[in-house]
């Protein structure tokens, strides 16, 4: 079975901080030899659209290293968002 790597996202995920969140958990996911990653989005209180489009550019550079990965801990707005901008298939569900 292959080794699964988490990562969390922070309490505040907007756009003032999508930029410096996205710069941070894409240096964890360089450290990571994992072949699936879980990002954890349960500390979420404070989010816009922003949180899914780091979400979508985290998955994307997971799958062009050939990994997989999936969301725990989805905030049920935050759930609702990505069903209403259709990416929540994108998203799989840890």
């Amino acid at each position: 079975m292959a080794a699964t790597a988490t990562l969390a996202l922070p309490q505040r995920l907007t756009l003032a901080e999508a930029g410096a969140t996205l710069a941070r958990l894409g240096g964890e996911l360089a450290r990571q030899p994992d072949a699936t990653v879980v990002v954890h989005a349960g500390a979420l209180e404070v989010f816009d659209s922003a949180a899914l489009s780091v979400l979508l550019e985290l998955r994307r550079r997971l799958l062009e290293q050939g990994k997989a990965m999936s969301v725990s801990g989805w905030p049920r707005r935050l759930e609702d968002l990505a069903t209403l901008y259709g990416v929540h298939e994108l998203l799989p569900s840890a």
